[in-house]
């Protein structure tokens, strides 16, 4: 914070980095990368520069080496692991990166951004802000609501201390996106290996970790199947977590990224096998908040914003564990990044949808950069 607020530089957070900085600092684009905000992509594909702090730069965070166009950009990596300190080609910075920030405000004293490059960073991020509040917006309490607005309802009636958790699934990337940190400890995504099952288990060893906070874990209906068993632990153990699970009847985010390949979403639904022999007969009868009270949780169904916002008070003012239970419509999607992930389409299909596919993808390859050394680096 200290480093960019004297010389202006704009910070967009990683996974791993979301919560660095408020999501309102004047400094802070959000997140970055494939999953990222329009205006730390906008900046990233810029820059001619780019700091890494800590960094992997991972296939996301570099949105599968497509986010940093500049034709002359150069990195300056800052690590404590030698391996990633000279990825991207960059310049190697093995160190601390508290010591390594003091050290160069010192060597930039009196460096500032233009007047003109603040201005275009707070418009950029005023813009995003902007849409996070279009998608957050319930204009009628009466009907259902979607992922994006569970994502807000929880950001917003939660405390700022308060930590939300998640790991696999569409939620990961739209909580990259969307949700508004407000305390340096307040978001723990793990994303690494997009391991479904952790959400539970994580949440309990938040909440351990931090006793005085109250935890929301996030979790799709996928991932809550692979180890709901976990709630049996905080149950036995009398560790609060506040669970909100949300139910699409399906694969949201294999499913959403099968249709961006031209694949139409084949066998992401919760479905009987029907006459065809495919996956598309009734919807199956599973009851995930029934299952949730067998495990000896107390558990709310939420079905309006106004019935969501009273159990999120019902479950803050409990020492018991809740899940809230939440039906959403898997179709609706987050706002685009406007950004890429290299998932390879057939080249070669009789499909019209998958055709229109490999052309995106043959474009987005184009763009994408192998940043070799340069020589003499």
């Amino acid at each position: 914070a200290s480093f960019v607020e004297s010389t202006g530089i704009p910070v967009g957070q990683s996974q791993a980095g979301k919560g660095s900085l408020p999501y309102d600092h004047p400094q802070s684009v959000g997140a970055i990368g494939s999953t990222g905000t329009t205006a730390a992509n906008a900046l990233a594909t810029e820059a001619d520069v780019i700091i890494g702090i800590g960094t992997r730069y991972s296939d996301f965070t570099t949105a599968s080496r497509t986010a940093f166009n500049n034709p002359d950009v150069r990195f300056v990596n800052i690590n404590v692991a030698s391996i990633d300190s000279v990825k991207q080609g960059g310049v190697s910075v093995v160190a601390d990166a508290r010591e390594t920030l003091e050290a160069l405000a010192e060597a930039l004293d009196g460096y500032r951004v233009s007047d003109e490059y603040r201005s275009r960073t707070a418009e950029l991020a005023a813009h995003w802000e902007s849409t996070v509040d279009a998608v957050y917006k319930i204009d009628d309490d009466s009907l259902g609501l979607n992922q994006n607005q569970v994502i807000g309802l929880a950001n917003t009636l939660s405390d700022p201390r308060d930590v939300v958790v998640c790991a696999a699934g569409s939620m990961p990337g739209d909580l990259h996106k969307l949700w508004r940190t407000r305390d340096s400890k307040g978001y723990h995504v793990e994303y690494g290996f997009s391991c479904m099952g952790y959400e539970v288990a994580g949440g309990i060893g938040a909440k351990m970790a931090c006793p005085d906070r109250d935890v929301f874990i996030m979790v799709g209906d996928g991932s809550y199947l692979m180890m709901a068993t976990e709630l049996v632990t905080a149950v036995q153990e009398n560790v609060k977590v506040i669970v909100i699970l949300v139910q699409n009847h399906g694969f949201a985010s294999i499913g959403s990224l099968s249709e961006s390949l031209g694949s139409q979403r084949f066998g992401t639904d919760y479905r009987y096998r029907g006459d065809s022999g495919r996956l598309d007969g009734d919807i199956l009868p599973v009851d995930l908040a029934a299952n949730a009270a067998s495990l000896g949780a107390d558990v709310i169904r939420a079905n309006t914003a106004a019935e969501f916002a009273d159990a999120v008070k019902v479950a803050k003012a409990s020492d018991r564990t809740t899940v809230i239970h939440v039906e959403t419509d898997p179709r609706i999607a987050a706002p685009d990044s406007e950004s890429w992930w290299d998932v390879p389409v057939s080249q070669a299909s009789t499909l019209e949808s998958t055709q229109n596919a490999y052309e995106t993808y043959a474009q987005w390859k184009k763009i994408q950069r192998p940043f070799l050394r340069p020589s003499g680096n």
